[in-house]
């Protein structure tokens, strides 16, 4: 029985189990088309991040900026491609031995494991779950230093507490096909920020006395780039996305077409910004504390408030599988005892977030030393690996596209991107924000109650 066999005879079973009612619930909570796959991949790859581009271009400068946000923008589409081509492999090799995955998410360390084995298997879920776990901690961090610009009667720690608790809730939602409605209202959020920063910096007009003399030191230098690296490096979560739509297969150009959309989103955002504000964004890791106050910056803010929160969603539900399938509970059908069971997830998140609070270098450290891995040097050596025999190339689920030249080509442009990403990213990337990140701890320490927060004025 083929992916495509299967897929629809779930599709069947779930539209005749409905009957007509292809009501209001279904619309907004049962999301499997290729639309919904995109929405997804665009409103997960930039969220919070949009506010930290123009700090990353302060620091290299704008040409800099934009040819690595492109560069990274397609090398993140390519190991996204072959995720989604070991994904397609794995699952037609298992369904050749009639294992069925109706009530199983499939994730990616499964894929490393069913293609090459146990040890695989373990550095794919070191990786991955480090990654999210940082991925939400980081979705927290910025929900606190986002809403301290509407209310700044608390502080960011106790913002924290708030988020966090707020963030608990997402234990109740089951799958990436609950998330429907969700990234299509969280893609729209980000267009609108993305916008409202572009434009607003354009009237606000450039700062007296603007410098832009980025890059100056090789630690910043470095820094940013391991940010934009980040930046297009929202593909943990791929597989999971990709075991949610109807059929698989399509998806492995869809997060090209996601990154294109946010390639329109990211490079006029973070251009006009420090085309405005010059060398004030070293200090400044949030965009929005620079822009002037104003309804339309509240709106902004309050819009990436709950754009975080979706992203937080996402960054820990591939965890709250994980953790399912580690205690046991992964099949059951009950939401409430799923909601239970994941609980303890959220709680280091929480944690690790009012210890760190370091928005904008967490982010660059985060990349250099787990998106590096996970999301470019893992793919593609496990690409390299799968397909290593000629038996194994003629009997590919997928082959690679002619227009890079076939399996030669596809080779030569994965061990480029190891070789790149292991050196640049990984190395210097990792160097550069490790420092950065060290001085963040010495200057404002750890429980840091309000990062980079200016002094209060005394009453």
């Amino acid at each position: 029985m083929s992916i495509k066999e299967t897929e629809e005879g779930i599709m069947e079973n779930e539209v005749e189990e409905r009957g007509d009612d292809l009501s209001m619930k279904s619309f907004l909570w049962h999301g499997g088309s290729v639309y919904d796959a995109w929405f997804s991949c665009a409103s997960n790859q930039v969220a919070q991040v949009l506010l930290t581009l123009p700090y990353s271009f302060s620091q290299m400068g704008m040409a800099s900026g934009v040819i690595l946000q492109i560069f990274y923008g397609f090398t993140g589409s390519w190991t996204a491609y072959l995720i989604s081509v070991l994904y397609v492999e794995y699952r037609s090799r298992k369904e050749k031995q009639n294992v069925n995955f109706n009530n199983h998410v499939i994730q990616w360390f499964e894929v490393l494991d069913g293609l090459l084995g146990p040890y695989w298997k373990a550095i794919g879920l070191t990786f991955n779950c480090t990654f999210l776990l940082f991925g939400s901690v980081i979705q927290l961090i910025a929900c606190a230093s986002n809403i301290y610009y509407i209310n700044d009667k608390l502080d960011k720690r106790t913002w924290t507490y708030i988020f966090g608790a707020c963030c608990a809730t997402t234990v109740f939602i089951p799958s990436f096909h609950n998330y429907r409605i969700w990234s299509f209202l969280g893609l729209g959020m980000t267009t609108y920020t993305a916008w409202y920063l572009t434009i607003a910096a354009l009237v606000h007009g450039q700062v007296e006395g603007v410098t832009h003399s980025g890059p100056t030191k090789l630690v910043l230098y470095f820094t940013g780039a391991t940010n934009i690296l980040y930046t297009f490096g929202g593909h943990a979560v791929t597989v999971e996305i990709m075991h949610a739509m109807w059929k698989p297969r399509k998806f492995k150009y869809i997060y090209l077409m996601a990154t294109l959309y946010v390639f329109t989103l990211t490079i006029p955002s973070a251009i006009s910004v420090y085309w405005a504000f010059g060398d004030q964004l070293l200090t400044h890791a949030n965009a929005f504390s620079l822009l002037p106050n104003s309804p339309w910056r509240d709106a902004a803010v309050i819009l990436m408030l709950i754009h975080q929160f979706i992203t937080f969603g996402y960054a820990c539900t591939p965890l709250y599988f994980v953790w399912e399938k580690v205690v046991g509970m992964h099949e059951t059908n009950s939401i409430l005892i799923r909601a239970v069971t994941r609980l303890p997830v959220v709680i280091p998140i929480w944690f690790l977030a009012i210890i760190f609070p370091f928005f904008g270098p967490i982010n660059s450290a985060v990349g250099a030393l787990l998106v590096t891995f996970t999301v470019y040097i893992i793919p593609s050596l496990a690409h390299i690996l799968t397909y290593r025999s000629a038996y194994s190339r003629q009997n590919a689920a997928e082959k690679p596209p002619a227009v890079i030249g076939g399996w030669r080509g596809a080779y030569v442009v994965n061990v480029v991107v190891v070789v790149w990403v292991l050196v640049v990213g990984f190395g210097l990337g990792g160097w550069a924000s490790m420092t950065n990140f060290i001085k963040q701890v010495d200057t404002f320490g750890l429980f840091a109650k309000c990062y980079q927060c200016p002094p209060q004025p005394h009453h």
